[in-house]
C-alpha cells in the first residue's frame, strides 16, 4: 500500500532483522506477540509501520515501511533500545538467567534490506526503455 505525505507519493519498506545478545534462545511465543506490540507501537510513533512480525527464539524478522523524513538507522536504534528496556520490565524474571542486570537484550549488529515491487531487472529496463527526447 502505498502512503503520501504533503507533495510525495511513497512506498518505502524494509526486511529488519534483529538477532538476540550472544545468540541466546530466550524468545518464546508470548515474548513475540508482546514483541509484535511494542514495534507497532514504537513504529507508529514516528508514522511508520510494521507490516509483517515474526521470529523464532533467537531472532526476529519485521517488514517495516518507514516514512520518508525517518531516518533507518536512527529507527532501528530506537527500536532496540526501548524494546530491549520495556522486554526486561515485562519479562525480567525469564530473561534474568540469560542477560543477568544488563538492559541488552539485542545484538550490536542487525540486518536490514530494502525491499519493493518490481525486480530490479524490470526496473532497469523501464528506465531503459523511456522515450527520450531527441
Amino acid at each position: 500500500m502505498k502512503r503520501s505525505h504533503n507533495s510525495c507519493v511513497y512506498k518505502l519498506q524494509y526486511h529488519l532483522v534483529l538477532v538476540t545478545k550472544y545468540r541466546n534462545k530466550c524468545l518464546n511465543d508470548e515474548m513475540l506477540l508482546w514483541l509484535e506490540d511494542e514495534f507497532i507501537r514504537l513504529l507508529s510513533a514516528d508514522d511508520c509501520g510494521l507490516d509483517e512480525f515474526n521470529g523464532e527464539a533467537d531472532h526476529i524478522h519485521a517488514l517495516i515501511t518507514l516514512h520518508p523524513m525517518v531516518t533507518p538507522a536512527k529507527l532501528i536504534n530506537t527500536l532496540k533500545t526501548v524494546s530491549s528496556r520495556m522486554i526486561k520490565k515485562e519479562y525480567g524474571a525469564q530473561l534474568k538467567e540469560f542477560y543477568g542486570g544488563t538492559n541488552a537484550l539485542w545484538s550490536r549488529s542487525y540486518c536490514l534490506l530494502s525491499v519493493g515491487g518490481a525486480p530490479i531487472d524490470v526496473l532497469r529496463a523501464y528506465i531503459e526503455n523511456q522515450d527520450r527526447p531527441k
